[in-house]
């Protein structure tokens, strides 16, 4: 394991991110309190608690795990995408390097992002509500392999990308509608039966349900089953990116 070569690529990407530390987190953070704001006081006036839970502390997992699939996405996407686009990826593909230690250089800087990101936006939500964290060590764990999840699927975004604006499409168009309809804002449970059975195939659903668990020791759905799709599109990804780097799709052509 090339140590020196993953420090080297780990260290860039989060340098990147203290240069831009006002894109990279002080607007992702001011975004979420703006939503947190916005939904505690229109909707949390008409609903006071969800599951014997305040609706203010409620929506807090839904923020973060909003926030964190989005910024794992664009972290993971556009660092990857940058050195296609300028053409210094040549120069990493033919260094004495593996592609596990690319992959490891580059999802670590972002997944490492995504959870300061996540940990500062549960620290400024604690600033508006009263919260306690029923199980801590699970709510690590589940936003460390959440944030290394997305920020592969957000590695494959940025190799198959051929533009910004590809770049986009999917964390924008399909992401992030799928995150405000998993239940980030709700429990799918108050739903009518039919598009309870509908946001089952949703598969934020699970993420945030297993999140909110962390939390509060309920959920909309089983922590296990939670648990085992987060694990299982965790595999798929890894599939994809061991046959990117097999088949050189889009990196060497």
């Amino acid at each position: 394991m090339n140590i020196h070569a993953i420090r080297a690529i780990y260290k860039f990407e989060m340098a990147r991110t203290f240069r831009t530390i006002l894109q990279s987190v002080v607007s992702p953070v001011v975004s979420t309190s703006l939503y947190f704001v916005v939904f505690g006081g229109a909707i949390g006036s008409r609903i006071a608690e969800i599951d014997g839970v305040t609706y203010g502390a409620y929506i807090v997992p839904g923020l973060i795990m909003l926030s964190l699939l989005t910024q794992s996405i664009m972290n993971a996407s556009f660092g990857i995408y940058f050195p296609k686009f300028i053409g210094t990826i040549y120069e990493i593909l033919s260094a004495p390097i593996s592609s596990l230690e690319i992959v490891i250089g580059y999802v670590g800087a972002a997944a490492t992002k995504s959870i300061m990101l996540g940990l500062i936006t549960l620290g400024t939500a604690a600033l508006f509500v009263p919260l306690h964290i029923e199980h801590p060590l699970w709510m690590l764990g589940f936003l460390a392999l959440t944030a290394v999840t997305f920020s592969l699927f957000g590695f494959i975004i940025g190799i198959w990308a051929k533009s910004f604006e590809q770049l986009q499409v999917i964390p924008m168009l399909i992401v992030t509608p799928l995150a405000f309809l998993g239940g980030s804002f709700y429990s799918i449970d108050m739903l009518p039966p039919l598009w309870r059975t509908i946001s089952l195939a949703n598969p934020v659903v699970y993420l945030v349900s297993g999140f909110r668990w962390s939390f509060f020791g309920k959920s909309d759905v089983a922590i296990e089953i939670s648990l085992a799709i987060t694990l299982l599109f965790l595999v798929a990804c890894l599939g994809i990116v061991a046959w990117i780097f097999k088949t050189g799709y889009r990196l060497k052509n």
